[in-house]
């Protein structure tokens, strides 16, 4: 009984010892009181407590300003170690918006590691500090953007404009320079977001009739209407996040929409990215990923080789530099969508889901890139992938030159059925009458090749089907298949197809073939196959139409 007395009493001691030290730990040994004890305000040391932003219309409870006490309801002159420093000028305050809804984290832990998200299974770690802005994918949808090349020219058209004189964008410009020259003036890193004068120019022109001194006479003058285009579209594109823009800008460049939906806009051969940038890593296989387990580790390999990444992918290798595979995986990063309130939704997300806008420029380029380089090619000289069909060359000047508009409209918006190639006119996340027609004049342009006028009716061969049969099995089959089903070259029974060609479409690329392409002209003699004559190469077309 008295042994039992004394190992009550230890134990009972060594319990209180054990929950002093926890208390301890708990309330006086934290990282987050060590910081603010470094702290120091107008008034003298910093309190040391708990601190939290609680904002319910946005649903979120921060208490990362326990750390970051600068960014705290007015505590903003604190200073003290770098963890205590005012945030970079943004536009949203984050005693207001707090941090986890741009940054990502775990937003109620007070403990570094877990509120960076950087424990197993917390599926919403923080965004890479370099790819910060895909934070702003969470609320925003910014609509109209270009594609890479037409981003990076309208800001070097803006750039040597001199614009930056007088005007600061993105932390640069509108400062005053040795010469004299350079003024303060407005800064323009948002005005894509609030808007801007349409007659800037009318205006400016207007200034600078009546001034003889600098900037306004060294910094300003004429500037020709493709030139205020494109600062116009520079202009659009300023949203105070260059880099998501950038991001963005590339994904519109890659022809990441033919197989992918964003937003309910896209292609649906492959999976719907709409939230993809919200994945819980946890459940992300990185056995073929080196590095840390993250999903900007994860997406980096993806790009540079689907299928060594996830075995089976259908997704080909993009070829892409370094640069370009981190802006793919930045703007990926972004796509993190919140359910917010209705007045809570920002102007350029209501543009897209309420009226219908466009996430992507209307112009021709831009559309091509976005929904058609993946299959097609940047150039539109079609793209070979192992263990795939072929996709064919729609840049290719022999077949631009036999195709009337319609022929390319249709195809644009019938598909190919039983194909790769979707009937974007028909499926829901497909484009529109105007969006097609600009593909169409894009590829007129950039070739410089106009429509053919047609001579002939559109029906007009009359041979003898059963020889081109024989010829067709003994001739063509080899590429197009015994049933014109495809192969190395592409399917040519195809209802689609079959209706929107011509008589003479068919024949012209029978007889002169196609350039850069396996498909030889029969008409020209050749030691290794033979040569049709015109009535055998009608015969083969009649044949072509009983299917």
């Amino acid at each position: 009984m008295e042994k039992n007395k004394y190992l009550l009493l230890a134990s009972s001691f060594t319990t209180l010892l054990l929950l002093a030290a926890a208390a301890g730990q708990e309330h006086l040994a934290k990282e987050w009181r060590h910081i603010q004890g470094q702290g120091r305000s107008e008034e003298g040391p910093v309190p040391v407590r708990l601190r939290q932003i609680v904002n319910p219309a946005l649903g979120i409870s921060d208490r990362c300003v326990s750390c970051h006490v600068a960014m705290a309801p007015g505590e903003e002159l604190v200073t003290g170690s770098p963890v205590l420093s005012r945030h970079t000028p943004v536009v949203h305050d984050p005693a207001e918006y707090g941090c986890t809804v741009c940054h990502g984290g775990q937003g109620l832990a007070s403990e570094k590691a877990d509120a960076h998200g950087d424990v197993d299974f917390w599926p919403q770690p923080m965004l890479p500090s370099d790819m910060s802005q895909a934070g702003c994918g969470t609320c925003h949808a910014h609509v109209a953007i270009p594609n890479a090349d037409a981003l990076a020219a309208s800001r070097r058209i803006f750039e040597r404009l001199d614009c930056l004189a007088c005007h600061r964008v993105d932390r640069r410009g509108g400062t005053l320079r040795p010469d004299g020259g350079g003024m303060e003036g407005p800064d323009l890193s948002r005005v894509g977001t609030t808007g801007f004068n349409a007659r800037w120019y009318e205006d400016h022109l207007a200034k600078s009739a009546g001034e003889t001194a600098a900037p306004w006479a060294t910094s300003f003058g004429p500037i020709t209407d493709p030139d205020r285009a494109a600062v116009g579209t520079f202009l659009a594109t300023r949203v105070a996040a260059a880099d998501l823009v950038e991001a963005k800008a590339m994904f519109l460049s890659t022809g990441c929409l033919g197989c992918h939906t964003v937003s309910g806009v896209g292609g649906e051969e492959g999976p719907d990215l709409t939230r993809v940038g919200d994945k819980d890593p946890g459940q992300v296989d990185f056995a073929q990923v080196p590095g840390g387990r993250s999903l900007a580790n994860w997406n980096l390999e993806h790009f540079r080789s689907p299928g060594a990444v996830a075995a089976g992918s259908k997704m080909p290798v993009l070829g892409l530099t370094e640069d370009q595979i981190r802006k793919l995986t930045f703007y990926v990063l972004s796509l993190r969508r919140r359910d917010l309130a209705g007045s809570q939704l920002p102007k350029d997300r209501l543009r897209a889901t309420r009226f219908g806008e466009r996430e992507f420029a209307p112009d021709g380029a831009t559309i091509f890139g976005a929904f058609c380089a993946g299959c097609h090619g940047l150039d539109g000289m079609g793209r070979r992938s192992p263990g795939m069909p072929a996709f064919p060359s729609v840049a290719n000047p022999d077949f631009l030159s036999r195709v009337s508009d319609d022929f390319v409209a249709t195809t644009v918006r019938l598909g190919r059925p039983g194909r790769r190639m979707p009937a974007w006119g028909r499926i829901a996340g497909g484009l529109r009458p105007e969006e097609i027609a600009a593909v169409v004049s894009y590829l007129r342009t950039r070739s410089g090749i106009a429509a053919p006028s047609e001579a002939k009716p559109r029906r007009w061969v009359k041979a003898d089907a059963r020889e081109g049969e024989r010829l067709f099995a003994a001739i063509c089959s080899g590429c197009h298949g015994d049933r014109g089903q495809g192969g190395e070259g592409p399917a040519l029974n195809n209802r689609v197809l079959l209706d929107s060609a011509t008589d003479a479409y068919l024949v012209e690329t029978i007889g002169n073939g196609r350039r850069g392409t396996a498909m030889p002209g029969f008409l020209t003699s050749s030691p290794v196959r033979p040569t049709l004559a015109p009535v055998e190469i009608e015969a083969v077309v009649a044949f072509l139409r009983t299917w």
